[in-house]
């Protein structure tokens, strides 16, 4: 019952005072982004040297064999010649190379990448990413990656055959591996172009009130803000502004004001862990809930039959199955709880382990007395 109480309190941590958890501030910049600026995924094909005997299987045909003409190609651009068939290196891997450029970059950014095996290594502990051109299949040539190879754990097998793991080593990130050669297009601060908000998560209502927000920080005879649809909020220049760090001045006010952010109800319930987690708006209708607990206990012991004396017979054992079943009495409830809180207070008082409140919780929402999206992960 006390590891139970301290999982409800757990749950209900920032519940008890729903209303002005819901009610929080958040900045326009923490819940919105601009329109036309993104991050340009990247993608290069390179290798990892320096490990370990634990690359890819380079030996002639009967290995990664991209990794082998890779590797041949590699030393032809050194000037050294070398037939692929007599590779015999386990040093190095192929890997596949990934990023998202960082918005509003320019020549000269650095960036992190990720790395991750394409052949058949077994780790990538202590390689270095050689130079790796990195590219947008659509606009081209993009940036160079190159660096340490960073991954957090470790592969390794004894002599007798001993398997020592921790993390995932095939995968792995090169701080600040890469340099952006191109520039990332941005929002283009112009006078006679609105500013177009987007909204991360799309709402009619925060849409509104971010819209209202501004027009009452800078009143105007028409409105500054309007909201286009549940995920966009176009803002036009005050009338007089005309200079590139005039417009980056008002953008940057716009950024900081704050606004109350709508929240959908939602309960997430995570299977695997037992974790329940619930928003403060979420409510339950008058429900019927009833809980019992069947445990069947099933042993085997062996029992041995012994001939009677003279009969010629043998000894043998014989297992004897032994059932007994234990059913403790159901309790059923009438719930009228208004708020999670309350419901998660008389599930406690039935003594209802995390598990079964899961089970509460789908039952419910099955019955159409939950008032809120149920999230199961």
């Amino acid at each position: 019952m006390r590891r139970i109480l301290v999982y409800l309190s757990v749950l209900l941590l920032g519940l008890g005072a729903g209303p002005l958890t819901a009610q929080g501030l958040s900045r326009i910049k923490d819940i919105t982004s601009y329109r036309n600026v993104r991050r340009v995924p990247l993608v290069g094909y390179g290798l990892v040297v320096g490990l370990n005997g634990t690359g890819d299987r380079a030996i002639g045909n009967r290995g990664t064999v991209f990794t082998v003409q890779s590797i041949a190609n590699m030393l032809e651009e050194f000037g050294i010649t070398i037939n692929s068939d007599h590779l015999r290196t386990r040093n190095v891997a192929a890997v596949m190379v990934t990023a998202s450029s960082p918005p509003y970059g320019k020549p000269g950014t650095i960036f992190d990448v990720n790395v991750a095996s394409l052949g058949d290594a077994s780790s990538l502990e202590n390689g270095v990413l050689l130079m790796t051109p990195l590219q947008d299949p659509r606009h081209g040539y993009y940036g160079i990656a190159q660096g340490p190879v960073s991954v957090g754990g470790f592969n390794v097998t004894t002599l007798g055959g001993e398997r020592l793991r921790q993390n995932y080593a095939l995968v792995g990130r090169v701080p600040n591996g890469a340099v952006l050669e191109r520039t990332i297009q941005g929002v283009a601060l112009q006078p006679d172009q609105p500013v177009s908000l987007l909204l991360k998560e799309p709402n009619y209502t925060t849409a509104t009130r971010i819209a209202e927000v501004i027009n009452t920080q800078y009143p105007a005879p028409q409105p500054l803000a309007q909201t286009m649809d549940a995920g966009l909020v176009e803002i036009t220049y005050p009338p007089g502004l005309t200079e590139l760090w005039e417009l980056a001045q008002f953008v940057a006010s716009i950024e900081v004001l704050e606004v109350v952010k709508d929240v959908e109800a939602r309960v997430v319930i995570n299977e695997r862990t037992g974790t329940v987690v619930a928003g403060g708006r979420v409510t339950i209708g008058e429900v019927l809930v009833s809980h019992g607990s069947l445990q069947i206990h099933t042993t085997t012991a062996p029992y041995v039959v012994q001939p009677s004396a003279f009969s010629l017979g043998q000894t043998i054992t014989v297992p004897v199955t032994r059932t007994t079943v234990t059913e403790q009495a159901g309790e059923a409830a009438v719930l009228s709880a208004a708020t999670v809180a309350e419901l998660a207070a008389a599930l406690n008082d039935m003594g209802l382990k995390p598990r079964d409140i899961i089970a509460v919780f789908q039952a419910i929402k099955e019955a159409g007395a939950l008032n809120a999206k149920l999230i199961i992960m």
